[in-house]
């Protein structure tokens, strides 16, 4: 029995009891695809056995470097986007919760980890800087070619920030690099500075990076254990390696999204009942939209989070057009749990509920939502985790990884390369006038001031 419950009950009344059985041949091609590397993107592929075939001496490095961050910093700044920032992002809130940033460091397992470079805005940058103020912090610098703009733009002032207040040699120890091995501005960098460096490994794509160094470090910075996040996620590509739709419900998953996609379903809802997994469907958004949407196809990755969501998106979700599934990420024993109160006025009428525990109203809203929107027309799958552990965390993230995959194949794409990430760097590159676009940046000012 696999450690994650797939639950598809809610899509029999949308899916004849044929369809699913006549993907198998299908399944079964796209894996062929994906192992042997004949599909496209094969040079992408090394997440697949990376659980198991790690560089166990980085590996130690980066904990031995997590560890001096801990003893010597109270903040870490990642600066990276996409998926040099998502993923770590993701596994920290995850695994630590919704408010670790603010609690004190006695409550805390280590630093408080807090993210830049993901956006051009100078307002964000301004205010974590005067959240670091004049703490201890150190910098974990992630990009592969250390060019890219965002990046580039919040290390050179974080940097600055680094310098000024440690000096320069100080500041070079408190920084690190997660790059390419041999090439890249970031790599010449770091060489001539002498930063300590993690690799990105070249056949791991961004969104699949969360379990390289472009994750783990981050990660390991908040005490998390890492060996139980790597095991989690070995253990389930050992458990998804199987074609059998019956046996593998990682596959079976992609079967059933790829079913419902053909019938009109264009647009797949991530859901959770947990606060502390809104950047768990971020990161899902990058995984799946990046990997499926080109083509002209693919699946239009979206999130809801529960119940809050519901008060906005509900009514929609209930009544409004019917091309939409929702994917359901439900964890069966959260970290913490509290029982409803009596109140010997009940004006609000909730004393029905009192003993009650909220895990267990939240599962009946669960319950309830489930009947309805199927009611209403949308079908839902419900992955269930036992428990917020870092095992779970890993066994969460491969189940996906090889789904999206899987997906990517039976609808005919390549889902390890993005292609059309670039066209608007060009533009705004042109708009900023960066040396070599000059052309470019003379046609899109003709058009905007049209």
């Amino acid at each position: 029995m696999s450690y994650i419950k797939f639950d598809d009950s809610k899509v029999k009344k949308f899916v004849h009891e044929n369809e699913l059985p006549e993907m198998q041949a299908l399944v079964t091609a796209a894996d062929q695809e994906l192992r042997q590397g004949t599909g496209a993107g094969s040079d992408f592929r090394d997440w697949l056995d990376l659980p198991s075939t790690y560089d166990q001496d980085e590996f130690s490095r980066i904990q031995r470097a997590a560890e001096k961050i801990r003893k010597d910093s109270e903040v870490l700044v990642v600066i990276g986007i996409g998926g040099s920032y998502l993923g770590a992002k993701m596994a920290v809130d995850f695994l630590n919760g919704t408010f670790y940033n603010t609690q004190p460091s006695s409550k805390r397992r280590g630093v408080q980890v807090v993210f830049a470079g993901n956006s051009l805005s100078a307002s964000y940058l301004q205010e974590l800087t005067d959240f670091i103020g004049d703490r201890d912090f150190s910098i974990n610098i992630i990009s592969k070619s250390g060019t890219t703009t965002e990046p580039s733009i919040a290390f050179r002032l974080l940097k600055a920030k680094l310098i000024k207040k440690y000096g320069e040699n100080e500041a070079n120890q408190r920084i690190y690099a997660t790059t390419d091995a041999k090439h890249g501005a970031l790599r010449q960098e770091a060489t001539a500075s002498q930063y300590e460096t993690f690799v990105i490994p070249d056949g791991v794509g961004g969104r699949y990076s969360v379990l390289t160094p472009v994750g783990l470090l981050p990660i390991a910075a908040t005490g998390a254990d890492l060996n139980q996040l790597m095991k989690g996620a070995s253990d389930a590509a050992k458990a998804y390696a199987v074609t059998d739709l019956k046996e593998n419900p990682a596959y079976r998953y992609a079967a059933l999204r790829n079913i419902l996609y053909r019938k009109g379903y264009s647009t797949e809802l991530v859901e959770n009942y947990e606060p502390n997994l809104r950047m768990f469907a971020e990161w899902w958004k990058q995984l799946m939209g990046e990997s499926e949407g080109k083509d002209q196809k693919g699946i239009y990755p979206s999130s809801a989070n529960f119940t809050t969501d519901l008060h906005s998106l509900g009514q929609y979700i209930q009544e409004g057009l019917r091309d939409l599934f929702e994917t359901v990420i439900k964890v069966k024993e959260p970290p913490y749990n509290l029982d409803v109160p009596m109140d010997e006025k009940n004006l609000d009428g909730l004393n029905y509920l009192q003993g009650m525990s909220l895990n267990e109203v939240n599962e009946r809203a669960y319950e309830g939502v489930v009947l309805a929107h199927n009611d209403g027309g949308v079908p839902v799958l419900t992955v269930e985790i036992p428990d917020e552990s870092e095992y779970s965390l890993g066994y969460l993230i491969y189940f996906f990884e090889v789904a999206v995959a899987i997906s990517g194949y039976l609808n005919g794409i390549n889902p390890f390369n993005q292609p059309g990430v670039e066209a608007y760097k060009k533009n705004m590159f042109a708009l900023l006038g960066k040396p070599g676009y000059e052309e470019l940046g003379q046609r899109l000012n003709r058009e905007l001031n049209q």
